[in-house]
This record gives C-alpha cells, sequence and structure tokens, in this order.
C-alpha cells in the first residue's frame, strides 16, 4: 500500500523498481526473443530436416511417402555415387583447410608479432579487401583467370613452363582440361575464398601470446625455433582450430564453387540444390543435409579440446 498523500506508482514505475531487484529478469526478457526466433526458426528447420530424411519417394507416383523409415538414408550410404559424393566433398574440405592453415601462418604470424601501426592497419586491409566485393563476383573472376586461355596460362606460357601446366592438368584426379576445369582449379578458388577466415583467428591467438614467455624463453638459452615449437605454436593451435572451422564448414557446404568451377561431379552441397529443386526429391536432400550436421557436429567436438571456441 502507498503512503497517504504519494502518487501512485505506474506501471513503467513498478517494472523498473523489478527489474532493479531482480537484474536476472531484464537478461530473460532481453534473450527472449532471439533465443525464440532461434529455436522456431533455426532448431525448428533442422527438426523438420531430420524428419524429411526419414521419409521416402513413392516409385511409382513421385509422391513423398510420409511413413518414417530407414530406407532413404539406406540409399545414401549403400549407393557407391552417394558416398563418392561424400569422400569427395570430405576430402576437397581437409585439403582447403590444412592449405588455408599453412598459408595464412605466416601471414598471420608477421602481422601478429612484427607489423605495427599503419603497417599492420594496410596489412588487416589487405586482408579483408577480398571480402568487400561480391562472393560471385570473385567466384567468376577465377574462373576468367584458371581458363585455357586466362591469366595462368599466360603466365605459364610467358614464363616457358606451358609443360609442368600440362603435366600438372594430365594428372589423374587433380587434372582436366584446364584450370578452371579440374579439382585443382576448385582447390584454389576455395583456398582463396576462405584464406581471410583462416588468418583472423590464428592472429587473433597468437596477438595473446604473452611476450613475457618469450623472452623468458630467450633468456633461458632457447633458440628461436624452440621458442616457435614449444611456445608459439602451442598457443597458437586454438587460433588455427578456429579458423578450420570456417574453412572446413564452409567447403563443406558449398555448391556455388563446384557448379561454377572444377571437373565435373557432384558435391554434397549440390546434391541438396538439385534433389530438391529440378528432381523433387526432398528426403534425400534431407538425408544429404544430415550428412554435413554430423560430421561438422563431430569436428566441433574435437577442436573444442583444442580451445577453438575460446579463439574466436
Amino acid at each position: 500500500m502507498t503512503q497517504p498523500g504519494l502518487p501512485r506508482p505506474n506501471f513503467w514505475r513498478r517494472a523498473s523498481s523489478l527489474l532493479y531487484a531482480k537484474p536476472w529478469l531484464g537478461v530473460v526478457l532481453l534473450l527472449a526473443p532471439p533465443l525464440l526466433w532461434l529455436g522456431v526458426f533455426y532448431l525448428g528447420s533442422l527438426l523438420n530436416l531430420l524428419f524429411y530424411s526419414f521419409y521416402s519417394i513413392d516409385d511409382f507416383s513421385g509422391q513423398i511417402k510420409y511413413e518414417l523409415g530407414f530406407s532413404t538414408l539406406q540409399q545414401l550410404f549403400t549407393s557407391s555415387s552417394n558416398v563418392d559424393i561424400v569422400i569427395r566433398t570430405l576430402s576437397m574440405s581437409v585439403a582447403v583447410t590444412i592449405a588455408c592453415a599453412i598459408i595464412a601462418f605466416p601471414i598471420a604470424y608477421f602481422m601478429a608479432f612484427h607489423a605495427r601501426g599503419r603497417t599492420k592497419a594496410i596489412w588487416y586491409v589487405l586482408v579483408l579487401l577480398p571480402l568487400w566485393s561480391s562472393y560471385l563476383v570473385r567466384v567468376y573472376a577465377w574462373r576468367l583467370i584458371l581458363a585455357r586461355e586466362g591469366v595462368a596460362s599466360w603466365f605459364f606460357d610467358t614464363l616457358g613452363l606451358r609443360p609442368v601446366l600440362d603435366g600438372i592438368l594430365s594428372l589423374p584426379v587433380i587434372g582436366g582440361p584446364s584450370l578452371s576445369s579440374s579439382y585443382l582449379g576448385m582447390f584454389l578458388v576455395f583456398t582463396y575464398v576462405w584464406l581471410p577466415y583462416m588468418i583472423l583467428p590464428i592472429q587473433a591467438a597468437l596477438e595473446r601470446v604473452p611476450r613475457n614467455l618469450i623472452q623468458a624463453s630467450s633468456d633461458l638459452g632457447a633458440r628461436p625455433a624452440q621458442t616457435f615449437w614449444r611456445i608459439v605454436l602451442p598457443l597458437a593451435i586454438p587460433g588455427i582450430a578456429a579458423g578450420s572451422i570456417y574453412t572446413f564448414s564452409l567447403t563443406l557446404g558449398d555448391y556455388i564453387i563446384p557448379g561454377v568451377v572444377g571437373a565435373p561431379g557432384f558435391f554434397i552441397g549440390q546434391v541438396v540444390f538439385t534433389q530438391q529443386g529440378a528432381v523433387g526429391n526432398l528426403p534425400l536432400a534431407a538425408a544429404f543435409s544430415v550428412v554435413p550436421i554430423i560430421i561438422i557436429s563431430s569436428y566441433l567436438m574435437f577442436v573444442k579440446r583444442l580451445g577453438a571456441f575460446n579463439a574466436l
């Protein structure tokens, strides 16, 4: 009850007093809308996708049979062509992740330990500059660069290395008629497109390496190589793991680059796009979509042990 002569508190005053007395209530009110959105539209769609993978297509009518079963999942893992698609996509994802880590580490190391002031700002701009242009523009630009009459072929011809290029293109699996029609060309485009996502997490992890540890290592007589292998590299592993989350998952689910650059052969993203679009086989598309979810979930559990989430 209010005291005589004092104004009765209105709704907003009562709400303010309640939020002041119970701070956790304000946090709940702030997080409720995004969590509701995430739960309904994201997790709900994933559950719906999971249920569709247990349905099947009627061979006679071509309609979806809404009866739970394992025939579609069995088709996914028993068909040699489907298994080849999964292996092809997984192999490309692993290769791109390893290449990005090898290329990104020296750049991130230089940015963290040697670049200062304006030089570091310029390096940040150079790393982020490709992201300022459209993803599709970059992919189609690389298709022109890697074409038979493109810049890459001109470069090899100018240096008199055409036999080397022809020898590379004649290799099994990675070769093809031209770089733009080979898995090697696809690998180059994937590596270029996702490289900034590997550089920045590694650079952030190296920035957090205590400089006094490096000085102590030098004072105790360790050579620079010993300091790198025993101090710098172990402390940079969380950044490498964090960057690998981006490069691995983005390559695993991409369907544009394999459709524009590379040798014939479906990737998981292309199969999902084709099956749910032109073919209309939603159960098989859902079954293929579950494969990256399982792989990424397992990979996240692995990199969590390496401290990847601390470097994101």
